[in-house]
């Protein structure tokens, strides 16, 4: 791992995405619970997969949020910073040791 703390983070990012439930905790809402499991496997592995990051979708150059189109649904993923006991946003999400990474997987209309 590099030295420079956004490199860092989207280092662990890609990590959490790409070892989801391994890396991180993974969160789907009702929408994407209700669909069939086999499309939910395919969203996962779609985020999973995911690599068209542009300056407009990852601005602060961390990967930690994407979206894609999905049989007709409008996905986003989003990966947020937590302290090891979940209550409240890491001091420092570039320290693995104090940072507990949430993967969210939603419908677009559920945001």
């Amino acid at each position: 791992m590099t030295n420079n703390p956004t490199a860092k983070i989207a280092e662990l990012n890609d990590l959490c995405r790409k070892a989801m439930g391994v890396a991180g905790r993974v969160v789907q809402t009702q929408g994407i619970c209700a669909l069939p499991c086999a499309v939910q496997s395919t969203i996962r592995e779609k985020v999973e997969t995911f690599d068209a990051f542009t300056p407009d979708n990852d601005p602060y150059g961390e990967r930690d949020f994407g979206a894609f189109e999905h049989d007709g649904n409008r996905i986003f993923w989003k990966i947020d910073y937590y302290d090891r006991s979940l209550t409240k946003g890491s001091e420092d999400p570039a320290d693995p040791g104090q940072t507990v990474r949430v993967l969210t997987i939603m419908l677009a209309r559920e945001y």
